[in-house]
């Protein structure tokens, strides 16, 4: 049997992740020392500021593991912070101080630049239909996902 790995979808999906996603790191790994992780923590508690450690988990495509070492560096280095939950006090709840969220307003503009300039060769319908493709082949995946692994 004849297998091209270079003809492999998960392959091509896996080089299309790595080379986009090299372009937007270089942005928050170059200036501000920010791993993936550490970044995806600090964007997703800067546009919803006040959210639990799972809560983070749920929005990020991160593990617990992931999550937590993020935070942690993140706190190390006074970008986040953690504090009880004002009506659950058993909860504890991760905001932005203020120096991450002035490193969070400053990359934002730059995260978006590169995601416009990685997009610039595709018209509009192009890249509305790149994001349905995407959508489709992820429900797809979930649903294999559920159906090997049934409840």
């Amino acid at each position: 049997m004849h297998f091209d790995l270079v003809d492999f979808f998960p392959y091509q999906v896996r080089l299309f992740a790595s080379r986009v996603g090299d372009v937007v790191a270089h942005v928050y790994t170059k200036e501000y020392g920010l791993s993936v992780s550490e970044w995806r923590a600090l964007s997703i508690l800067g546009s919803a500021d006040g959210l639990s450690a799972n809560e983070v988990v749920a929005r990020s495509s991160m593990d617990k593991v992931n999550v937590s070492r993020a935070v942690q560096s993140l706190r190390k280095r006074n970008l986040v912070k953690r504090d009880i939950d004002g009506a659950d006090r058993r909860k504890s709840v991760l905001r932005l101080t203020q120096e991450g969220r002035d490193i969070y307003n400053k990359i934002v503009p730059l995260v978006i630049d590169a995601d416009k300039q990685l997009t610039a060769t595709l018209s509009s319908d192009e890249k509305h239909q790149l994001t349905v493709l995407m959508q489709k082949v992820q429900q797809q995946a979930k649903q294999i996902l559920k159906d090997q692994n049934p409840t």
